[in-house]
């Protein structure tokens, strides 16, 4: 009977329990994407990794990321974490410098640069963001939210920026606001403006001191109710806060999870030359929380 090993990893945090979990299963080759989509469900992670060979030789290694409902073109937390794990087993030689490596996923060549410590850190470039349509009912991305339209940044638009997965971005006033969302499936199912759509939330007031902006994330087109740390939407977010004038070039530090009693933090990088975006980068740890094994016919 076929046999498939899987590691499990808590991603950007540092502590066990927190952040985002993700299951990867490093020797993927032999595994049909069908069925990588039926194990996806089984094991009911917001993303599952499978580690392939590279496409293109000068390439390290091919991730497919699979939430329980799609296959996504690109990932943070997946990504991240599956830097983590080749550090970890010695997939990827890890010493005393920096390993810049480049994986493959639907977007393209993914850049990633592993920094050794305990844990090992891991920075993801990203392609660089797109900004779409913004959306102007505020009466109805409210109320998808459960809140009032005053909880709403009125000053500030509720856009869609993609860095390969595009969300909409709305912004909120308060962390209280934040802390009362109830996402409002039925809304979503029924809208016209949101349905099929991934909504990130923020508020520039934060629960930790040193972080920027607090956020969460509903995806029920991707079967997550809710996110605890969603890389692939912390790039645009971080264009989002500099092309607004929300936070400076350079590190912005991103709070996700709290409400779910998953606390993760995500380091941005974004870098600019005039008004122009010229990086976009993601960065975090990752806790090893073991492996297992799958039997299959």
């Amino acid at each position: 009977m076929p046999q498939h090993t899987y590691h499990l990893l808590d991603v950007f945090t540092t502590e066990p329990f927190g952040g985002n979990p993700l299951a990867v299963f490093p020797q993927a080759d032999e595994i049909d994407p069908a069925l990588m989509q039926k194990l996806a469900n089984e094991l009911n992670l917001s993303e599952t990794v499978f580690i392939l060979p590279p496409q293109d030789a000068a390439h390290t290694y091919r991730l497919r990321i699979f939430t329980p409902g799609m296959e996504l073109p690109m990932a943070g937390h997946p990504t991240i974490g599956t830097g983590s794990l080749l550090a970890h087993l010695g997939m990827v030689p890890l010493d005393t410098d920096p390993v810049a490596m480049t994986v493959e996923e639907g977007v393209g060549s993914i850049p990633l640069t592993l920094y050794p410590g305990d844990p090992v850190r891991v920075a993801m470039r990203q392609p660089l963001p797109t900004f779409g349509d913004i959306i102007t009912d505020r009466e109805h991305t409210a109320a998808l939210l459960s809140l009032t339209a005053d909880d709403l940044a009125d000053e500030l638009p509720i856009q869609t920026v993609s860095t390969g997965v595009p969300f909409v971005y709305v912004p909120l006033r308060t962390l209280d606001a934040a802390q009362r969302i109830q996402f409002r499936e039925d809304i979503w199912q029924q809208s016209p403006i949101f349905n099929g759509k991934h909504i990130y939330t923020f508020t520039l007031e934060t629960s930790q001191p040193d972080a920027t902006v607090h956020s969460r994330m509903f995806a029920p087109a991707m079967k997550i109710s809710e996110d605890p740390a969603t890389g692939a939407a912390c790039g645009p977010l971080g264009a989002y806060l500099v092309t607004y004038g929300l936070a400076q070039d350079g590190i912005i530090h991103n709070e996700q999870g709290v409400e779910m009693g998953r606390p993760s933090r995500i380091d941005i990088h974004i870098s600019r030359d005039g008004d122009a975006i010229t990086h976009v980068e993601i960065s975090g740890s990752s806790v090893y929380m073991g492996m297992g094994t799958l039997y299959l016919p």
